[in-house]
């Protein structure tokens, strides 16, 4: 690693916990602890990324050395660094939960490469003083999921952490993979996640809450001057940008993760990026049928706050909690409402247009929202497969009658024997509609399809796909994550080849482990 450019900006610039004993406890006046990962008894790389190493500024032929499979599971510390684990607060699951910190998670270092920052940190690497009751590490198939979805998430055009390298530590961990009192042991592993940093809404919240004001205008400032250097002025007009902008790009990200049927599953606010990117891929899911009710969390399977179609309420809720706790540094209430009123207001607005994308309209009308939900409620009428129906839309053409259309996407129905009677007069009443308005359009039928196929993805990582990753990978056989890491670099491309991967989840998937309903134990 004898290329990477060190930066402790961090560590220099914000408060130390003073105590660098290893020891679980509760840790004030700081924002972060020393602490050095957990040695793993015989790490081996499984598979990294070429393109993310590059991006931090690592050489395809470092990725094959010894040093970089000690560095990136934690048996080696890079010179010039001392890793660290980040202390902050947050809600869960709507209730106050005090301080929480990174528990699983140790940050490397920073680096610079082309003018841009990253924070290097290894997720499954040991104990922190954050750690609670947990061992602070992971195992093969909570990383497997996280390896590849983060990557999955970056092609697909969704803000995201990247995903550096997955290793195996060689080590058994014990964990109940559904909390049901049986726990077993398995394979640990450590994954190296990459971002501009992976500092959360929680951080602001537990500065906040201890009334420790010092240091959280402290914080404020070494976030705008890192990350957000264009926010200028008084302080106050400063602290307003920076919530506005934060609100703004997480209010951008919430709409990918609609558009392409991604669910978090643990929304919590110690899970929020300030950079408005994807972290901490837990007991997250992918929509199959489309069903705004679905959560994959099965800490969340009778509330259900987490579930698909609650997710911009959530960021909403979560970024009232970020304006709480930057409240003592304005003293305003009002500006940080207007805020907070118009991210729905803004988020309804973007949406509309985000969907009519996905349906290849350019031209907007009146009856857009009623136009779009009344589509909403056919995908729910029958069991219908979100991924499937918005790709073959691109089989349509102008001058098609409502039943061919219909045909087109006869495939999304996971029982096609339904759609008869009133489910079908829906139908053919929507895509009566819906003819009209590509009739109306000024594209050709070949530039509508090329704007549809660059929003609505033909693979993703679906849940059952994942979970045949992870049997392999338990069996020693890892060409399957290196088969869906390839196909999932290009996932609006065709890729015949691949052709096995665009189908509805197969009928074992259904309540499979793993493939169905997730936990976030790892």
């Amino acid at each position: 690693m004898k290329h990477l450019k060190i930066h402790n900006r961090f560590t220099t610039e914000l408060p130390a916990d003073p105590n660098e004993t290893n020891e679980t406890r509760q840790v004030l006046n700081t924002l972060f602890s020393y602490v050095k990962p957990t040695t793993p008894s015989d790490p081996k790389l499984i598979h990294a990324s070429k393109e993310v190493a590059e991006l931090v500024g690592i050489s395809a032929d470092e990725i094959k050395s010894e040093e970089f499979v000690n560095v990136f599971s934690g048996k080696e510390i890079l010179p010039e660094t001392k890793p660290y684990a980040m202390c902050y607060a947050g809600h869960q699951f709507g209730n106050w939960a005090g301080q929480l910190g990174d528990g699983r998670a140790i940050n490397l270092t920073e680096v610079e490469h082309n003018n841009q920052y990253f924070t290097l940190q290894l997720k499954g690497a040991g104990k922190t003083p954050y750690s609670r009751t947990a061992d602070g590490l992971a195992v093969l198939r909570s990383s497997i999921r996280e390896y590849l979805c983060a990557e999955a998430m970056y092609y697909l055009g969704v803000p995201t952490t990247r995903s550096l390298s997955l290793i195996l530590s060689g080590d058994q961990v014990l964990r109940d993979i559904l909390y049901n009192g049986n726990p077993a042991y398995e394979k640990g592993a450590i994954v190296c996640r990459v971002a501009p940093s992976f500092i959360r809404f929680g951080s602001f919240e537990m500065l906040t809450a201890r009334n420790e004001l010092k240091n959280l205008k402290q914080f404020v400032e070494y976030n705008i001057k890192h990350y957000f250097p264009e926010i200028k002025g008084e302080p106050k007009e400063k602290y307003l940008q920076f919530f506005k902008t934060v609100a703004d790009k997480t209010r951008e990200m919430i709409l990918h993760w609609q558009r392409v049927g991604f669910v978090h599953g643990v929304m919590n606010t110690d899970n929020m990026s300030v950079h408005g990117i994807t972290i901490d891929y837990g007991p997250y899911g992918w929509l199959e049928n489309y069903d705004p009710n679905w959560t994959p969390n099965t800490t969340d399977s009778q509330n259900r706050r987490y579930r698909f179609g609650n997710q911009p309420q959530v960021a909403q809720w979560n970024l009232f909690q970020l304006a709480n706790s930057l409240y003592p540094l304005i003293n305003e209430a009002e500006p940080l409402e207007k805020i907070l009123e118009s991210f729905i207001t803004d988020f309804n607005s973007d949406y509309t247009k985000m969907i009519l994308s996905k349906l290849g309209l350019c031209t907007s009308a009146e009856n857009d929202a009623e136009f779009i939900t009344y589509l909403e409620s056919n995908l729910q009428l029958s069991e219908t497969d979100m991924t499937i129906f918005y790709r073959n839309l691109n089989k349509i053409r102008k001058s098609d009658s409502a039943e061919k259309a219909l045909q087109a996407i006869e495939d999304a129905f996971y029982k096609p024997e339904e759609i008869k009677d009133t489910i079908k007069d829906n139908w053919l009443l929507w895509f009566t509609d819906y003819l009209e308005r590509l009739n109306q359009e000024n594209t050709s039928d070949e530039e509508r399809i090329k704007l549809q196929n660059s929003v609505n993805p033909k693979y993703v990582l679906r849940n059952y796909m994942a979970q045949l990753a992870i049997d392999a990978a338990d069996k020693e056989d890892y060409s399957l994550v290196i088969e869906l890491y390839e196909l999932l670099k290009k996932p609006y491309d065709e890729q015949p080849e691949s052709e096995k991967w665009f189908a509805k989840r197969p009928d074992w998937a259904r309540s499979k482990v793993g493939c169905s309903m997730l936990s976030c134990s790892s």
